[in-house]
């Protein structure tokens, strides 16, 4: 079966199309009868690849498989295949399943009910805000967070799963031993504890841009639900809404201001039949999730909230004049409450001098 997995195009999922095809015929019934040669004679015939060129590949193929073992075997990794029964079975159920994973952390962890959270690499501060809720509180709720270890909000989802005790999947578009981006190590080693970091390339495959659309479609195939936030118009968080869908996925968006392009993806979505989420309740909602299940108690206490933070909505740019006006206070000392308030991580200030007030689910950095 890893040598099967070799025999693949970079950048595309018609092997594991192919290799699925094969498995569900009636010539081959058992999968594991599949032979590397009618694995590469099938893929070949899609793609009217000469007779030589399958020879190439099937030998590429035996040939890769030795070094991937060893360099999983150096970076901890371990090899999930999609005919063992350990293997996640609703990833199995899409057209395309990755005929291997590579996994480092708690493989029992894919077994799990998940939602995924997406968005923004770009994200604002609201769009951070968000995402790092919506992880804390699905996790509560006794569901597995899945994301892509991305900037923004992927990185908020996990935090805030990982916030709440609850596990947290990362799937990555390079090999599972390399952490992308770089400044995510910390928090690569967090959800290797509570959770796995998965991807279908081996190890030391670098994040080239063509692996992140298939890295995509196996963060929707792990879930139930997906759940975008903050997306624009070219947001990669599109495609993995898309692949939900066509994976019969239900897809929920959460909206924000029209005026901003940062949202244009989402409210795309909404008009397309999306679900509209205001709050966790939305998506365990539409997944009919019990609020009552399994919960994940959370040991963070809620901060008080100073007099200028209780005039600030959540999420909200304010210019220092508005809160001048709300506060009824002078601007320096405004100002000196609100230096205090960004050193300690409460408050961030945005280009052109607007303060955003961070609720207390997105302290503790990012």
């Amino acid at each position: 079966m890893l040598e099967l997995s070799f025999v693949r195009f970079s950048g595309d999922a018609l092997a594991a199309r192919c290799f699925k095809d094969l498995a569900t015929s009636a010539r081959s019934a058992d999968p594991t009868s599949i032979t590397l040669d009618s694995l590469a004679a099938r893929l070949c015939d899609a793609l009217a690849i000469p007779e030589r060129e399958r020879i190439w590949r099937r030998n590429d193929a035996r040939r890769f498989v030795g070094e991937a073992i060893e360099g999983a075997a150096r970076a901890g990794l371990s090899p999930l295949c999609c005919v063992q029964p350990t293997y996640p079975a609703l990833l199995a159920a899409i057209p395309d399943p990755p005929m291997v994973l590579w996994t480092k952390g708690e493989q029992e962890s894919l077994q799990l009910p998940a939602i995924a959270v997406v968005g923004s690499r770009r994200a604002t501060p609201a769009g951070l805000t968000v995402g790092r809720a919506l992880g804390r509180q699905l996790a509560e709720a006794g569901l597995v967070v899945v994301s892509g270890l991305a900037r923004g909000v992927d990185a908020a989802a996990h935090e805030g799963a990982l916030e709440a005790g609850g596990q947290t999947i990362a799937v990555l578009g390079c090999g599972a031993d390399i952490v992308y981006p770089r400044e995510h190590q910390r928090l690569a080693g967090r959800v290797v504890e509570s959770g796995a970091i998965v991807s279908e390339f081996p190890a030391s495959t670098p994040p080239l841009p063509q692996h992140f659309p298939l890295r995509n479609r196996i963060i929707s195939g792990l879930c139930r639900a997906v759940v975008v936030v903050e997306a624009s118009e070219r947001s990669g968080s599109l495609i993995t809404a898309r692949a939900g869908l066509e994976q019969g996925r239900d897809v929920l968006a959460v909206p924000g201001s029209v005026a901003s392009g940062c949202y244009r993806g989402s409210h795309s979505l909404i008009k397309d039949g999306a679900r509209l989420v205001e709050t966790v309740e939305d998506i365990l909602e539409e997944i009919r999730w019990p609020r009552q299940g399994k919960q994940v108690p959370s040991n963070r206490k809620p901060l008080p909230l100073s007099q200028l933070e209780l005039a600030m909505a959540p999420g909200e740019p304010y210019a220092l004049d508005d809160l001048a006006e709300q506060t009824g206070r002078s601007a320096p000392a405004l100002l000196a409450d609100l230096a205090t308030l960004e050193l300690n991580g409460r408050i961030t200030r945005l280009p052109g001098g607007r303060f955003v007030r961070l609720d207390e689910s997105a302290i503790g950095g990012r």
